[in-house]
C-alpha cells in the first residue's frame, strides 16, 4: 500500500541538541502546517553545525510540503548518506524523484556488485566498525580455543572459525572505511537549474550534448575552474557549470 511518509522522525542528536528549544519549535511549526517557519528553524539548526539523518529528513519533508521538490531531494539525499539503511528516507526520496521532469534509464550494476552495495548500505560507518570489533573479539576466542584447548576437534573448530571471523572482520572494516569516505568525499550533486544544457567541453561554445532539468542527480567526475564534468545514471557524460548544481 502506497503512502507518503511525511511525518516527523524523532531526533537522535546529542543531549544538548535535544534540549534546544529550536527542535521543539521547528517540529511544532511543521505540525501546524507553517512550513516556511519550520524550514527556517531546521536550517538554523544546520548552521549551528548540528546534523543528523532525522534532521535532514524532516527538513526534506518540510520542503516537499512547501512545494520545493529540488530542496526536498537534496535533503533526502543528505539524510540517506547518514542513514543508508532507512526505508522511510528511501521511500520519500523515490517519491520525490518520480516527480522530476527527466526520466533516465539507470545502468544496472552486475548482480554481485549490486548485492555488495546493498549489503554495505545495511549499516553506517560506525555500525560496520562496531561489527568489526565484535568479529575481532571472536577471532581472539577462536585463537584461544586453537592454542589452549587439549581437544583436537576444538582446535580444528577454533582454527576454521578464526579464519571465518578474520574475513568477516576485514569485510566489516572495509565497509566502515567506504561509508566514512562516502560521507567525507561527496561525489554526487543535484541539478538546481530549471533547465541545463550539458556541453562536450568546459566551454560555453562547446557542443550541446543533452539537456537536464532540476532535481536530477549527477556524479561529479572532474572539476576545471567553474566547470565540472558529470555523469548521469545512464552513463552519459558532459560538462556543466558548477553554479547549476548543489553538492549533496
Amino acid at each position: 500500500m502506497k503512502k507518503v511518509l511525511l511525518g516527523l522522525l524523532v531526533f537522535s542528536l546529542s543531549f544538548t541538541a535535544m534540549a534546544d528549544d529550536r527542535f521543539e519549535y521547528a517540529n511544532k511549526q511543521y505540525g501546524e502546517g507553517k512550513y516556511d517557519e519550520a524550514i527556517q528553524a531546521y536550517e538554523d539548526i544546520l548552521v549551528s553545525d548540528m546534523e543528523s539523518a532525522e534532521l535532514y529528513f524532516n527538513l526534506g519533508n518540510a520542503y516537499y510540503k512547501n512545494g520545493s521538490l529540488v530542496d526536498a531531494i537534496i535533503n533526502y539525499e543528505r539524510a540517506l548518506l547518514l542513514k543508508p539503511q532507512d526505508a522511510d528516507i528511501k521511500y520519500n526520496l523515490d517519491l520525490a524523484y518520480s516527480q522530476t521532469a527527466d526520466k533516465i534509464d539507470v545502468v544496472e550494476n552486475f548482480v554481485v556488485a549490486k548485492w555488495v552495495k546493498s549489503l554495505r548500505n545495511k549499516s553506517t560507518s560506525d555500525g560496520w566498525a562496531y561489527y568489526g570489533l565484535i568479529f575481532f573479539l571472536l577471532v581472539l576466542v577462536g585463537l584461544s580455543a586453537f592454542i589452549y584447548s587439549n581437544s583436537a576437534v576444538v582446535k580444528k573448530i577454533g582454527f576454521y572459525l578464526g579464519i571465518v571471523f578474520v574475513l568477516l572482520m576485514g569485510l566489516s572494516f572495509t565497509f566502515s572505511y567506504y561509508q566514512k569516505e562516502h560521507l567525507l568525499v561527496r561525489e554526487h550533486a543535484i541539478v538546481i537549474s530549471p533547465s541545463l544544457t550539458v556541453k562536450s567541453s568546459p566551454d560555453t561554445n562547446g557542443t550541446e550534448l543533452f539537456i537536464l532539468h532540476e532535481g536530477i542527480k549527477v556524479k561529479l567526475l572532474t572539476t576545471l575552474g567553474d566547470w565540472c564534468e558529470i555523469e548521469i545514471a545512464d552513463g552519459n557524460t558532459g560538462w556543466i557549470l558548477l553554479e547549476a548544481i548543489t553538492i549533496i
